[in-house]
């Protein structure tokens, strides 16, 4: 298994069925075009994409810039063989180049193997907290 960034629009979209729905072309574009938005990719032996993560880096004026993971997938095939858990110590070696102080993720407080892939590699749980959200549409 190799992780590599990932920077063509055509390969994202050949690699659909790693997101939550379709990627979008317009959005693609946007977000492989901002140097501070990441998207990596796991790929299988034969070259097939067989897992993604998605980070954003934040920055604010009093804390510095942390590495968001915005989104984790892996192929249904490919779970439960460390894809996830390589991905996740992908971006966070990323991130720590980039001069990240911190990564962060946020998941339900019912998705155990969401919170276990994230523990193995090398996150602390925190005290839990409410999302709250809009909708601009």
């Amino acid at each position: 298994m190799r992780i590599e960034r990932v920077a063509d629009a055509a390969a994202v979209h050949r690699a659909a069925d790693l997101f939550d729905s379709p990627p979008l072309a317009d959005a693609t574009e946007r977000f492989l075009a901002d140097p501070t938005h990441h998207l990596l990719f796991a790929y299988d032996d034969g070259g097939c994409p067989i897992g993604m993560i998605s980070g954003v880096e934040t920055t604010h004026p009093d804390k510095g810039t942390e590495m968001l993971i915005y989104e984790l997938g892996v192929a249904p095939a490919a779970r439960l063989q460390g894809v996830a858990t390589k991905l996740v110590r992908a971006l966070a070696d990323l991130a720590r180049r980039r001069g990240c102080y911190g990564m962060w993720v946020g998941t339900e407080t019912d998705n155990e193997a969401a919170q276990a892939t994230y523990r193995r590699a090398g996150a602390v749980g925190e005290a839990p907290f409410v999302l709250m959200s809009w909708d601009l549409t």
